[in-house]
Formats: C-alpha cells, sequence, structure tokens
C-alpha cells in the first residue's frame, strides 16, 4: 500500500475513505468558514461522503467527547501551571480554547464519524479522477 494512502494519513487529512485522496470538505478543517459543509461526493472518485439524510448528526457525541476532552485538558493544564487559579481564569480558557479549536473539533468528529459507520470501504483502484 502507499504510504500517502495510509489510513491514519487520510484521517488526518480529511480524505475521502473509499479513495483516500479527495476531500471530505469544501475547505480547509482549519477554516472558520462552512462549518457544516460536507462534499456530498467525493471530488476525486464520486463516492457518497453523505450516505443518508441527518447522517452527521451522530458525529455530535464525537464533538462532545473531544470538548470535555479539551475541558479535562484545559483545568489540569491551570491547575498545575497556575496552582489552582480564579473560577473566571478556568471559564475564560475553557470558552477561549473552544471556539478556537471548533472547526477542528467539529470537522474532526464527522471524519471519524464517516470512517467508523459511513459503511464506505478502502478501495485502492479507485483512484482515478471523476470525468
Amino acid at each position: 500500500m502507499n504510504e500517502n494512502n495510509s489510513l491514519i494519513g487520510a484521517i488526518a487529512k480529511a480524505k475521502c475513505p473509499k479513495c483516500r485522496k479527495g476531500n471530505i470538505f469544501p475547505v480547509s478543517v482549519f477554516s472558520f468558514r462552512k462549518l457544516s459543509d460536507v462534499n456530498h461526493n467525493c471530488p476525486n472518485c464520486g463516492a457518497e461522503l453523505v450516505p443518508e439524510p441527518d447522517f452527521y448528526y451522530g458525529a455530535m457525541y464525537i464533538s462532545y467527547a473531544l470538548s470535555v476532552a479539551l475541558f479535562v485538558n484545559v483545568m489540569i493544564v491551570l491547575n498545575y501551571v497556575f496552582d489552582d487559579p480564579d473560577l473566571m481564569v478556568y471559564i475564560l480558557s475553557v470558552v477561549f480554547f473552544n471556539v478556537l479549536l471548533l472547526p477542528i473539533m467539529l470537522r474532526y468528529s464527522k471524519v471519524l464519524y464517516l470512517y467508523w459507520l459511513g459503511d464506505i470501504s478502502y478501495q485502492e483502484n479507485k483512484n482515478n479522477p471523476v470525468q
């Protein structure tokens, strides 16, 4: 298998699960534009990236888990580095990092959900562009 088509690399780059080349999102995963938009079809192989209506609502659970993990990590770092700061420092820090990382957490929750429950298998020969 080509190293460029690895599963972890495709997930990290938010690529299509079928060909691992086309983008899942119309914009960068770091962009604050079009936060909820997903390409309906892979621009490379034509695979359907929205298997059914409202498919990505289930990704909310993954997004919630990522948000809780961020919350816990921010709390641990603040407690360790600043030796138990005021409550407002905790609140503002958690809000700041949640807003800052919103596009990444939202999009990667959709990527993980699609790879996990999307029922799209990798096919190495499906890397020819759609004509």
